[in-house]
């Protein structure tokens, strides 16, 4: 099966099997693991700022995040597509208390022209606004690149005004290998980052919060506070760090294959790409009504071996990602092409 669904399906590899099977551990709860230790102090190292946490999901890490920047009844600003949004199940309402105030960017890309003369003070009967939340790379973007200059941009206005920037880095590992910007570059102007092991770098496992020390010291006690506190979490931890050592660079493979499979999908009459272009490991086809549904497509698909995600009606979601080869790209673009082209006559 080739499974084209989620960068999250990975699989842990035979030496991040035996890296984790080799860890040292102790509780971490207590701080006492040595893995945990040594993939926080490298994270944060990596992203130039004080201090990371690691924590068992990006959920949570957002969440987390949110939650020491604001307090109940404040309100943060973010893109109408933001994975805040739509994937975290109401959290920022559920557990932090906070309003969404939502803007609708260019493939999830806010500036300050959508935000500014929109802040909320301290008036007694309104939330007061106290952050501001990016998404790098935008998975509803189609995996969008925030532009450097224009995170700055709006860094530097939210801070301005008195608000943090929190980034959901998820995906920063491919910006960066996308374009070549570190991802301390990427860092340097936000407050506070999310970025997950679980995704394009294949661990089974991990996100890590990251910021300066202080805040990483009110983050571990919220961690604890929403069951994320993990006692010998070094064999998690290791896949995290064996996936640092050998799995970024790689990440360059899986745009390479997402770009190709655009261009074989794109080439079949009636799928056109619902982004404007293929700049990661995200790609998003728009189908013609006369191909019918995104879910039906998906069936078939899976009758020839190939997983897909519906994200609208008309709209299927691939991500590539390590376990993906050219091959089953090649394959991959050969089975639609024989599902679709006599339907698009």
């Amino acid at each position: 099966m080739i499974d084209l669904r989620s960068d999250t399906v990975t699989q842990p590899t035979e030496g991040m099997r035996a890296a984790m099977a080799s860890a040292r551990v102790g509780d971490d709860v207590f701080g006492e693991d040595p893995a945990v230790n040594q993939l926080e102090e490298r994270v944060a190292s990596m992203l130039g700022k004080e201090a990371a946490l690691f924590v068992p999901s990006g959920t949570m890490s957002n969440q987390i995040g949110i939650r020491c920047h604001t307090q109940p009844g404040d309100e943060l600003f973010c893109d109408v597509n933001n994975h805040i949004i739509h994937y975290e199940t109401g959290a920022p309402a559920a557990l932090n208390g906070v309003m969404c105030r939502t803007f609708e960017g260019q493939q999830g890309i806010i500036d300050v022209h959508h935000m500014d003369g929109q802040v909320k003070g301290d008036a007694d009967y309104t939330p007061r606004t106290r952050l501001v939340c990016l998404e790098n790379t935008h998975n509803r973007g189609g995996g969008k690149i925030y532009p450097l200059e224009t995170m700055e941009r709006v860094a530097r206005w939210a801070h301005q005004q008195g608000l943090a920037v929190h980034l959901d880095g998820a995906r920063l590992w491919n910006a960066s290998v996308a374009t070549g910007i570190s991802l301390a570059t990427w860092c340097n102007s936000v407050d506070s980052v999310s970025v997950c092991f679980s995704k394009g770098l294949g661990a089974p496992v991990g996100s890590a919060l990251v910021g300066p020390k202080e805040f990483i010291k009110r983050a571990r006690r919220i961690r604890k506070m929403f069951g994320g506190g993990m006692r010998q979490a070094g064999v998690l931890a290791a896949a995290a760090i064996y996936a640092l050592d050998h799995h970024i660079d790689r990440l360059a493979e899986d745009h390479i294959h997402a770009k190709r499979l655009a261009e074989l999908a794109t080439a079949i009459q009636g799928i056109s790409l619902g982004q404007d272009s293929v700049e990661t490991n995200l790609i998003f086809l728009k189908l013609d009504e006369n191909l019918g549904t995104a879910e039906e497509l998906q069936h078939r698909l899976q009758a020839h071996g190939v997983l897909a995600l519906p994200t609208a009606r008309h709209t299927l979601r691939m991500v590539t990602h390590l376990d993906v080869s050219r091959e089953q790209i090649e394959h991959t673009g050969q089975v639609m092409r024989q599902l679709l082209s006599n339907r698009s006559e």
